[in-house]
């Protein structure tokens, strides 16, 4: 017996209990422990029926991830688990699954090999594998929908999203629902159900009638843009309604294999892991002390002040709301109340929630509330001096210890500092916008940022349900510095002859949640113009810098707020190309001795992406990034890059730093160092 599954009679039933913390994940030995178990329950006298029960908080989450990527570079053979689970089906005596906390992805592959499953409320079941860029790989898309139909089935493996018991329990996958103690329960449950004879999942047939997927596929295609395994994963459900079970088993493992070994699979689990390893900063000392953030304050309620608001109540976190005058400040707390009433809409709380949260603000014109919050977040206009002056006057009303957190998107964090008595306690915390949506938030240390703030900000973005990133401090830190390098090429190409909607449609095609025109005009197109003309005197005489979005600006086109930009906007904020533009950018190219031309589809990529790509190698090789993962979380998390393709630097290793390296110069332009000596190396950014 494994020592990750226990076994132990109870009133006559084999309880076995998988003990694999944190979440009972199907790592070597467990597979081969609740099989042994099985097997000493079939061959015990005084075992009627089995329950399998998970230990702990949880059923089985899911397979070990990390055998995945074994088993891609060949490492390990490939998971042999349909045995395994035939075997669990095959037990003459019935066999219960006891579920709490999840069973999800190969978690729910095994409660469903049992002849029952019995589950308490809170728990939840799901098939989330498309969000890995493979589909369930153990029977899950045949037995699924013999349990609960083949369209709910199709649903299930192609959105990942998983489901209540009580929903379960109506869709036929769940048998019971257990009130009391889910062990006791369930041994009710199996010693019932050894009265009666026992049913196979894989031998019922009466819910697989063969139905139109048409239209799920559509919204599948238009949701996963790009993505091929939520489709693998519909096709492999709607072979289980004309196949046997075992060709639609052997269906859905050459579908599983495809997906397995792709590029989208590859960078999703890239991606998984990566949000768990950005967590982790070299050289930060282990005993940093976490300050308790109990009370917190914000200058500014404008749209970045008022988001960063919303996401403290969200977290039970008081907040004073400063702002200099009453129309503004009532603005600001009018925003709040429209976050949180969109929260209840979508029923992700209830208004009752919404109230409590309010509740939690207390807006002021003055700094009421100040020198008590264990945290001041400064939210001002992004110009050096006003933030340097605003974190002098913070600095004589915070209490000791108090943390000064800047919400710049591009200033330097050590002349902000330099402006206090107390330059270990500021630190950037760069929200992305909209705050209370983004789960990115770029935490920059300055030269002087203490590990205890470091660490304290970094524990604050769980807590505030945000991926945290560590970013050093340079000009636009991580996100932003990239960002200028790949909207100024957006803008090079709509001065050289592209149409702003054609850059955009290319990108978005290609995977990018909006195109960068688009971005621009939704952050606001006056909010870039203003960052440059704080870094106008770096300008260098003859470097080429884009100039037809500062001219939108100074026309007073900053984008949606003034429903004009890029492109122009009506009330449902859908942009609309405006021939206006194109007039006022052929000026701008005549201006700047720029004759127009046709630009192809390759190029509007090349020249983005690649300029991404560049400048991140030269951002990682600085130590401005940690590590190339911490770029591409922020990518994916805060730039709308898809994770599929796993963000900037994984994609470029996926397609060959060697090539990257050729075709940035097949554009003119040299390649970073780091990218040079990884092509003519190793290949990989974490060598």
């Amino acid at each position: 017996m494994s020592e990750l599954v226990r076994y132990e009679l109870d009133r006559g039933v084999a309880v076995v209990t998988i003990d694999n913390p944190p979440v009972n994940a199907l790592s070597p030995g467990v597979p081969e422990g609740i099989q042994t178990a099985i097997e000493r329950a079939a061959a015990d006298a005084e075992a009627r029926a089995v329950v399998v029960i998970g230990g702990g908080r949880t059923f089985i989450a899911g397979a070990d991830i990390r055998e995945f990527g074994k088993i891609v570079s060949g490492e390990k053979p490939r998971l042999a688990l349909y045995r395994f689970l035939e075997g669990i089906e095959d037990c003459p005596k019935p066999v219960v699954m006891a579920i709490h906390g999840t069973a999800l992805g190969g978690g729910l592959e095994v409660a469903m090999a049992g002849h029952y499953r019995v589950a308490v409320a809170t728990a939840q079941v799901g098939q989330p594998e498309v969000k890995l860029g493979i589909i369930p790989g153990a029977a899950g898309t045949q037995r699924l929908p013999r349990l609960c139909g083949v369209t709910k089935a199709a649903e299930l493996c192609s959105s990942g999203d998983p489901i209540s018991a009580l929903e379960a329990h109506q869709a036929g996958i769940i048998d019971a629902l257990i009130a009391g103690d889910l062990r006791s329960g369930a041994i009710d449950f199996a010693l019932d159900a050894a009265t009666r004879p026992i049913s196979k999942v894989r031998d019922r047939h009466d819910k697989l009638a063969q139905e139109s997927l048409l239209a799920l596929r559509t919204r599948v295609s238009k949701k996963f843009r790009g993505q091929t395994a939520p489709l693998a994963a519909i096709d492999a459900v709607e072979a289980a309604a004309s196949l046997t079970f075992a060709e639609g088993c052997a269906f859905e493992a050459s579908l599983f294999n495809d997906c397995l070994f792709s590029s989208q699979s590859k960078a999703l689990i890239h991606i998984f892991f990566g949000e768990r390893t950005v967590a982790k900063i070299p050289g930060l000392a282990k005993d940093a002390p976490i300050t308790p953030i109990a009370q917190a304050a914000i200058v500014g309620a404008g749209t970045m002040g008022s988001g960063i608001a919303t996401c403290y109540l969200n977290a039970g976190i008081p907040v004073a709301l400063q702002e200099a005058g009453q129309e503004a400040l009532d603005a600001g707390v009018a925003r709040i109340r429209r976050n949180l009433a969109s929260a209840v809409e979508k029923g992700r709380i209830t208004a009752a929630d919404a109230e409590k949260r309010l509740a939690l603000l207390s807006p002021t014109l003055t700094y009421e509330g100040f020198a008590t919050a264990d945290i001041i977040i400064e939210a001002v206009f992004e110009n050096l001096e006003l933030k340097m002056q605003t974190f002098a006057h913070l600095d004589t009303i915070a209490k000791p210890g108090a943390i000064l957190a800047t919400n710049t998107s591009t200033l330097n964090i050590d002349a902000i500092a330099a402006s206090t008595r107390r330059p270990s306690q500021v630190i950037g915390h760069h929200f992305f916008s909209p705050a209370h949506v983004m789960r990115l938030l770029e935490i920059v240390r300055g030269r002087e940022t203490s590990d205890s703030v470091i660490a304290t900000s970094m524990d604050l973005a769980k807590r505030l349900k945000k991926v945290g990133v560590l970013a050093g401090n340079c000009r636009g830190f991580i996100g932003n510095r990239m960002f200028h390098e790949y909207m100024s090429q957006a803008v090079f190409l709509v001065e050289e002859g592209a149409e702003p909607s054609f850059v955009d449609d290319e990108l978005s095609k290609w995977g990018m949640a909006m195109g960068p025109l688009a971005v621009g005009d939704l952050a606001g197109i006056d909010v870039g113009w203003r960052i440059r003309q704080e870094f106008k005197h770096l300008e260098q005489p003859g470097v080429r810098y884009a100039k037809a979005g500062d001219r939108l600006a100074e026309l007073g086109r900053y984008g949606q707020k003034t429903g004009k930009g890029w492109y122009l906007y009506g009330p449902d904020r859908k942009p609309v190309p405006d021939p206006e533009v194109t007039a006022i950018v052929e000026t701008v190219a005549r201006e700047q001795g720029i004759t127009r031309r046709a630009i192809s589809s390759d190029e509007v990529l090349e020249r983005t992406l690649l300029s991404l790509v560049n400048e991140g190698a030269k951002i990682l090789a600085e130590g401005i990034a940690l590590r190339a993962v911490d770029i591409d979380i922020i990518y994916v998390n805060g730039y709308g890059f898809p994770a599929w393709r796993g963000g900037p630097m994984k994609w470029a290793e996926l397609e060959g730093l060697a090539a990257i390296c050729d075709r940035i110069r097949a554009l003119g332009w040299q390649p970073a160092p780091l990218l040079l000596s990884l092509a003519e190396g190793s290949g990989k950014f974490d060598a």
